[in-house]
């Protein structure tokens, strides 16, 4: 891991490093925000999954949590969204390609070579992170928005063991039944869709019988992708009594103004949930 950059923000560090994946096959960059509290030893971690096409420096410049990770003494580790590179197939498409990852192992080609990013948020980048910052990679959590909401949903809820909460801003919660998920699913996976529900969060839900970590959703109701692309109200349906709260947020849209709205909000949901 290289460190390519490195400011105070909140008596803390707001990082970005840059290294080899081999999961990816290419360059890839991170930003981790340390707190002050990371001065005196490995501090809890919050994961944060962007959405389509964002990269890794989206949240940290956009959203305003630095404040409320530094008062709670959290670090924030906030991955890019898709492999990068000249060698790296793409799309014209925003919603294909670099920038479009969604988070899943692709197996179609030309993707296949590079597109495998659920590997690298649950396999590759932990290590890396976690041996180059001071985290308790025992206490670690995730959020996410958009496709980075479905990333955090649906790789939280298949590793209930290791994230303490998960919580979203209006993700993707069925991809399955959506446009971006469909053309994201059949480009990257292909056929049949029965091997797609290990990537939807409804899917998931419906067929999990394991203790599942607290979730947290925050919808905007001015959302323009709300009722095409989101569709809260499929997982609302697959609650059925577990630890999930869904709230519908009046006059909000998509925007990193929404996520700066209520980001507070979550990671002190996350802090409490990490028993910081």
């Amino acid at each position: 891991m290289e460190l390519i950059s490195s400011v105070k923000c909140f008596g803390g560090d707001q990082r970005r490093y840059r290294h080899r994946s081999e999961v990816l096959d290419c360059e890839m960059t991170v930003s981790v925000y340390l707190p002050p509290q990371a001065a005196k030893g490995p501090v809890p971690a919050v994961w944060f999954l962007a959405g389509l096409t964002c990269s890794d420096e989206n949240f940290i410049i956009k959203a305003g949590a630095q404040r409320y990770a530094a008062e709670l003494g959290l670090a924030i580790i906030c991955p890019d969204t898709s492999p990068r590179g000249d060698g790296v197939a793409d799309d014209e498409a925003y919603d294909l390609g670099q920038g479009a990852g969604f988070y899943v192992n692709a197996t179609r080609e030309p993707w296949a070579k590079h597109f495998r990013m659920w590997d690298y948020i649950t396999a590759e980048l932990p290590g890396l992170v976690g041996e180059a910052c001071p985290l308790d990679m025992q206490r670690q959590s995730i959020m996410g928005h958009s496709m980075g909401g479905h990333g955090a949903l649906t790789i939280g809820l298949t590793h209930p063991d290791r994230f303490a909460a998960i919580s979203a801003f209006a993700p993707i919660v069925a991809p399955m039944q959506v446009p971006w998920g469909v053309k994201a699913f059949t480009t990257y996976l292909g056929e049949p869709p029965s091997a797609w529900a290990a990537h939807d969060a409804c899917q998931l839900l419906r067929s999990s019988q394991a203790d599942l970590p607290p979730i947290l959703i925050d919808q905007g109701e001015a959302d323009n992708f709300l009722a095409e692309q989101l569709r809260p109200d499929l997982l609302e349906a697959e609650i059925r009594g577990r630890d999930i709260t869904v709230r519908r947020q009046e006059g909000y849209d998509h925007s990193y103004f929404f996520i700066a709205s209520f980001v507070g909000e979550h990671l002190a949901w996350h802090a409490r949930a990490l028993a910081v």
